[in-house]
């Protein structure tokens, strides 16, 4: 797994910014908006990373601080939210402003995004209201992310050895409800292999 890529901006655009790294490698790397009017126009860069590997594509997606990279997270790990709605999701809300909209179950909020209807809006709801807290001081919100990026790295390992999005997902909810959140991503992934 990547986490993070360290380099020269080579080049930068609303969509993907280019990073060369040490090695004279360079990586073509999707960002959000949100990501992208916080990059400054300086030559070093550093990008927290979540690479998605499907059947017809390796991809990068970078985010300028750990709030977004999760919040991405969590939204893809609600069924029907893929990838690109994530991050066009991110570029149209900032981070608190979609947390305050789960939180705060406003629906009208993220249906304000171009493509997410009524239903996709609610399931975001139902899905990730539990997993974000408002008890931070300030009202600063936190997203609770305790089992969830186990979660997350499971699926991801659980898609790169050829398995359904769905039922890998599903496999991972019913052992974690079953189990609880405790497990590391090995006995996630061994788990999971024994029901699939």
């Amino acid at each position: 797994m990547i986490t993070y890529i360290k380099g020269t901006l080579i080049e930068k655009n609303p969509a993907y910014v280019v990073l060369e790294t040490a090695g004279g490698v360079a990586y073509e790397i999707h960002i959000s908006l949100a990501t992208f009017s916080l990059l400054k126009e300086t030559e070093n860069v550093k990008l927290l990373t979540h690479y998605v590997i499907k059947e017809d594509a390796h991809q990068l997606f970078g985010f300028f601080n750990e709030e977004e990279r999760s919040l991405f997270r969590l939204l893809i790990s609600v069924n029907g939210i893929g990838v690109n709605t994530a991050r066009l999701i991110l570029s149209s809300l900032s981070t608190d402003e979609l947390i305050n909209a789960i939180a705060t179950e406003n629906i009208r909020a993220i249906q304000s995004v171009k493509g997410i209807g009524l239903k996709t809006a609610q399931r975001i709801i139902i899905d990730l209201k539990d997993k974000i807290s408002k008890n931070a001081p300030q009202n600063i919100e936190k997203i609770t992310i305790s089992y969830n990026n186990n979660r997350v790295e499971a699926l991801s390992a659980l898609l790169s050895l050829g398995f359904a999005k769905n039922s890998a997902d599903s496999a991972l909810e019913k052992i974690i409800r079953v189990e609880g959140t405790h497990l590391s991503i090995e006995e996630l992934i061994k788990k999971a292999l024994k029901v699939l």
